[in-house]
This record gives C-alpha cells, structure tokens and sequence, in this order.
C-alpha cells in the first residue's frame, strides 16, 4: 500500500508485482479462474476474553461494538504484517492493493422483504478497532437511514435496464477492461466485487458460517463468515468441566496471491489476536511493505 507514483504496468486500484518468484507469476496462468484457485479453512475461535473485552467496551460507550468489528480489526492487523494478503490476481497478473478495502452485505433491516445492498469500507493498516467501529457504523448508519440508492446500486440499476444482448455485450466489455485495468475508479468504487476482503455476519441471522465462494469477476481475494455464538463444555487442563464459548468462522482463499504457508500465517494471527484481544486496541509498532 505504498504511496509512491504509478507505473507503467501498475492498475487504478494497485500496483503491480514485478519482483515475485517466477513460480508465483505463473500459477495465473496454470489456474486462470479465481475458483480454480480456493483454500477453504474452518477455524473455531474461542471468544471468552473478546466477549469480556467487548461488554467492557459496550460500557465505555461503544454501544453495539461485537465480533464483526473484531474480526475486521483482526484482518487489519493482520495485513499490517503480513501484506501479501493484500494481493489480487487480475489479467493473469498478481498487484498488490492500494488500500485496505473491506466489502459486506446490508439488509436495511431485518426482514425477509427487506432489501439489502453492499458497502464498501476503506481502512488503513494502523486502524485500530475503535477505527473499524467509526467507520464501519457511518457507513451502516448512511444505507440505513437513506432511502436513495448508493451508487452499487445505481450502477446495477442502470445495466439491469438494458435489453439481454446488450446487458451480455456491456458485462463482456467490463470483463475485458477489468482484465487490462481499465475499468474508471468509479466503477471499481462501486464495485462490490474489487476490493480487499468481503465478510459475512451469519451470527445475527443466528445459524453457522457457510463456504462462500469468492467471485471469479473482480479483485477479491479473501472471504470470511462467521457464524453465531455457540457454547461447548470441555474439560480444561485441571480436569475441570468448563463452559466455553466459541464462534466458527470460514475462510475461502485465493492461493494465486500467497502460498499455503503464508495464510497459515494470517490463520495463526488471527488465533493469537483472539486470544489477546486488546492488541488491535492500538496502532501496530510497525506496518510491513508489500515487495515491490
């Protein structure tokens, strides 16, 4: 996420790879689809010390602050030390994004007729949770109390409107300007479909995560859900029966960024940060570049 000025070859929404291992630029070419390319990984977080961090939180006046602004500041942190998860593959080429960039699905409210839309929300890599939680609710807050389309589905609205064979030529020709990076920043603003992460809270639908796949069109590269709490009694290293609180979480991956060893990184991140959930409380010491 480097500020410097563009360069040939380099995209609207980041800057391309040019010192990567010749293994990793050819891997694109291998698996030139997004779903060639997923790792699915289930990870049960144990949410007793984040539960406790959270309700003291909620006291001090982050009313409604839960495991959707945690887990967020979690990835945050996350590409703050490891940046390669900040990659994407786009024209058979691997760039790595100009910003952190975080997509979810909205419902209005919650019912069935209830329409919903996707907000895109863009962090930086020393953001902590409180940051997540200013940002994350503003933008909540503006879909929730407006009755006008934001410009997703502007744009949606706009190509649904038009005849079959045109709305196929008018996807083709976005399709080819995406793979080349031509696409104007408008529509990749708008996009639900470029960005660096999307999450899903199946949590207040109260059932589990799901495998959600990751779309092939676009520049996404990592999908998270997670699912609603849930209580397991274990017995703990004492010989005790403890009650234990737990939430599930999916991860689908693209491998075309990293290699499996990097995302056992972010996986271990994520555990260690769960369990000392008042590091993402502060900007990190240190933000790692991404290669050039």
């Amino acid at each position: 996420m480097s500020e410097n000025r563009r360069r040939p070859g380099d995209r609207k929404d980041g800057r391309l790879l040019r010192t990567l291992p010749a293994f990793n630029k050819f891997v694109p070419y291998i698996m030139p689809q997004r779903n060639d390319r997923f790792v699915h990984y289930e990870e049960p977080f144990e949410v007793s010390r984040v539960d406790r961090r959270l309700r003291a939180l909620r006291t001090e006046g982050y009313k409604g602050i839960g495991i959707l602004h945690f887990m967020i500041a979690c990835y945050i942190r996350a590409v703050a030390m490891l940046p390669g998860i900040n990659r994407f593959v786009a024209g058979r080429k691997i760039y790595a994004h100009n910003s952190i960039e975080v997509v979810m699905t909205v419902k209005r409210e919650l019912s069935v007729d209830a329409t919903e839309t996707t907000i895109k929300v863009r962090f930086l890599p020393t953001d902590t949770i409180f940051d997540v939680y200013r940002k994350m609710n503003e933008k909540i807050d503006e879909i929730k109390t407006s009755d006008e389309n934001n410009n997703t589905e502007a744009v949606a609205e706009l190509l649904a409107g038009l005849p079959r064979f045109l709305l196929r030529i008018a996807i083709g020709l976005i399709r080819i300007a995406d793979y080349f990076g031509w696409l104007p920043e408008s529509l990749t603003d708008a996009s639900p479909f470029h960005g660096s992460m999307i999450i899903t809270d199946l949590g207040s639908l109260r059932i589990g995560p799901v495998y959600h796949h990751i779309y092939n069109f676009g520049t996404l590269p990592v999908f998270i859900a997670f699912g609603a709490k849930r209580h397991a009694y274990e017995i703990d290293r004492h010989g005790k029966v403890v009650d234990n609180k737990y939430v599930d979480a999916k991860f689908v991956l693209d491998e075309g960024i990293v290699d499996g060893h990097y995302y056992a990184q972010l996986l271990r991140a994520f555990r260690y940060l769960f369990e000392h959930p008042e590091v993402v409380e502060t900007p990190p010491t240190k933000v790692v570049e991404d290669i050039r």
